[in-house]
């Protein structure tokens, strides 16, 4: 058993990757077999994600992850999924996708709140669900996606994820970590809150049942095992939201907090139970489900979304802009320069991020930069100006002080954004393991294969075999006026928060 090994699928809301995993003693095997891309296309006069193209990608990882695994001579125990939360595909009777999903970034949900709120007020619907307002919440989806008109032969309404599982396994459930960012489940019950949802108007009748993170779904159907390199793989549902996933991965220290840092920034703490009351509402913080019973209490913020949509933009420009040199200029700058508000509403999907940023700073007075490296860097410190802030917020909510921070994910490498993150926090910051999501993917499978007796067996495995890099805060006088400076600006946009 503790030889065998683990295919973790880790989907973010732009790529993908399949790596094979194995966690046998003094080992923490990760090997990337295949990686893909798939920006959101422009159809049906809506922005969607083509799943069957994204499926076909992860059955070509799973081949290569099976052909590596027997070159090891070592079994493979299981696969399991992960990806971003909110977005849907519907699935008709006889197991079809009904069409492609629409991504959270479309217009559909622009003012739907609004409407939403005139039927079950919004202290209502945070009391019965504990998660933030975010337009793109599967509930205003769902909202907009009736009012537009579900197709009449929709049977199952399946979370990313569980569309993928449902592909492979022939299962159709929800495992419970990605339900929880829906905004449609009852957080004290874990279960779908189908009276407010009834107030709404919505087809309770779509939603299938809801799974805990490391059930098994079955064996690969029979139909698609040769395809895929004709053994029987056991399918497992792990934490199956990519930050339930990376926090599961992360050996985080007792009275840390966390940030999943990628194109989100997940900033929370763990918890044994939802934290629900009135400062919370007001300050748009989230109860959302992890790995074992644990809840994620936190924040979205905006992430390296805003820096890598400027690159973008300089690519289209002909500016070769490498991220590696791109930083290295930005430790060069010094001074804390102009900032902006991260979590803008305008910053989430805009035609111009550049022009975005222009026109935020324009309404204090201030100037756009010129130089790359000036605003990489005033989208770097304003994020870590934004972390700290939370990281206040949770403290004052929670009544903990927090001990420290760990960054987990691909943005644990940004080594300047981590310093900045200390400084303005006042706390040490541990970065690492960038492939946390992939990690706790393979943990939770492990765990449901009997390989650890619980999370914090397997956490500590992951302790043993990797090694973090800690940054320890340098107070300036500089960093101490940019959160003054930030708390002004902060003030200005909480209202949209």
């Amino acid at each position: 058993m503790n030889d065998s090994l683990y295919i973790a699928v880790d989907l973010g809301a732009g790529s993908g990757r399949v790596f094979l995993t194995g966690v046998a003693q003094g080992e923490l095997l990760l090997e990337q077999g295949r990686r893909f891309q798939y920006p959101p296309v422009r159809s049906q006069n809506h922005l969607r994600w083509n799943l069957p193209e994204i499926f076909e990608e992860i059955k070509t990882g799973i081949r290569v992850a099976s052909a590596r695994a027997r070159q090891l001579r070592r079994p493979i125990q299981s696969v399991g999924v992960d990806s971003w939360g909110v977005d849907y595909g519907l699935i008709d009777a006889e197991g079809k996708l009904l069409e492609l999903p629409i991504c959270y970034r479309d217009e559909r949900t622009q003012g739907v709140m609004e409407h939403v709120f005139a039927c079950v007020s919004r202290e209502e619907i945070f009391d019965r669900s504990g998660v933030q307002f975010m337009s793109f919440n599967t509930l205003f989806q769902l909202y907009a996606h009736a009012q537009e008109g579900i197709p009449a032969n929709a049977r199952k309404l399946l979370l990313i994820p569980d569309v993928i599982n449902f592909f492979l396994a022939g299962k159709a459930v929800s495992e419970y970590t990605n339900a929880t960012t829906t905004q449609m489940l009852a957080s004290r019950t874990g279960r779908w809150n189908s009276e407010m949802l009834n107030l709404l108007g919505l087809p309770t009748t779509l939603l299938p049942e809801i799974v805990s993170a490391g059930t098994e779904l079955g064996a690969v159907r029979s139909d698609l095992a040769a395809e895929l390199g004709g053994e029987p793989i056991r399918v497992v549902a792990p934490a199956t939201h990519d930050t339930g996933s990376a926090v599961a991965g992360a050996p985080i220290e007792d009275g840390w907090a966390y940030i999943s840092s990628g194109t989100w920034s997940l900033v929370g703490v763990e918890r044994d139970k939802v934290l629900i009351n009135r400062d919370v509402e007001r300050l748009n913080f989230t109860n959302e489900g992890g790995a074992f019973g644990s809840i994620r209490f936190l924040k979205n913020v905006m992430g390296l979304w805003i820096l890598e949509s400027c690159r973008r933009e300089w690519h289209q420009q002909g500016l070769a802009v490498n991220y590696e040199n791109l930083l290295a200029e930005v430790e060069k700058i010094g001074q804390v320069g102009p900032l902006i508000f991260p979590d803008d509403p305008r910053l989430l999907s805009p035609r111009s991020m550049l022009e975005a940023i222009a026109e935020q700073l324009s309404e204090r007075g201030e100037s756009m930069p010129a130089e790359p490296s000036a605003i990489a860097k005033l989208v770097l410190d304003s994020l870590a100006l934004r972390y700290a802030s939370v990281l206040r917020a949770i403290e004052c909510l929670t009544n903990r002080k927090i001990a420290g921070v760990q960054i987990v994910g691909g943005g644990s490498r940004n080594y300047y954004l981590n310093q900045a993150t200390a400084d303005a926090s006042g706390l040490p910051v541990l970065a690492g393991p960038v492939e946390a999501t992939v990690i706790g993917n393979a943990l939770v499978q492990a765990i449901t294969a009997g390989r650890f007796g619980s999370l914090a067996e397997a956490r500590g495995h992951v302790a043993e075999n990797i090694r973090l890099r800690r940054f320890d805060p340098a107070p300036s006088l500089a960093f101490e006026e940019a959160v003054r400076h930030f708390a002004e600006i902060e003030q200005r946009y909480i209202g949209s928060d």
